[in-house]
């Protein structure tokens, strides 16, 4: 298992429903953005990845727990760790917290994505070089 990456983020309006809670299905979206940035911080680009590499992600399986409502202009912190790789995918913990990242728990998932080959988007197995940084 790696340490915890963490990436800030606002909840705005075009996050919520009438009533300023959020959406069940934007908590999905704060997690992607989460991964995508923490990709982001290993080096990893992942344009760089489908346009040279002909490898992208996608996830496959996600097992999410809402405990508490985000509302309008919360502020969130949304975690990211590995906790099993190998072969053609990766497994990660999220949570997203209110406020700092040891605030109150509001979601907490895990979610598996695979590597796929761009063309056919068929399993592909991680490559080493990557494989190392996860």
């Amino acid at each position: 298992m790696t340490e915890a990456f963490t990436f800030p983020m606002r909840v705005y309006w075009e996050d919520t429903d009438a009533g300023g809670v959020v959406y069940y299905a934007g908590y999905l979206r704060f997690m992607e953005r989460a991964r995508s940035e923490w990709l982001r911080t290993l080096g990893i680009d992942q344009t760089l990845l489908a346009r040279d590499e002909r490898l992208q992600f996608a996830v496959v399986e996600a097992h999410i727990r809402y405990h508490r409502p985000a509302r309008f202009d919360d502020l969130l912190s949304v975690s990211v760790r590995v906790t099993e790789h190998g072969g053609a995918s990766v497994v990660m913990a999220q949570e997203i917290r209110r406020g700092a990242p040891d605030g109150e728990l509001l979601v907490s998932a895990t979610i598996r994505a695979a590597c796929l080959d761009s063309n056919g988007l068929r399993p592909r197995p991680l490559p080493p070089p990557l494989a190392a940084q996860l």
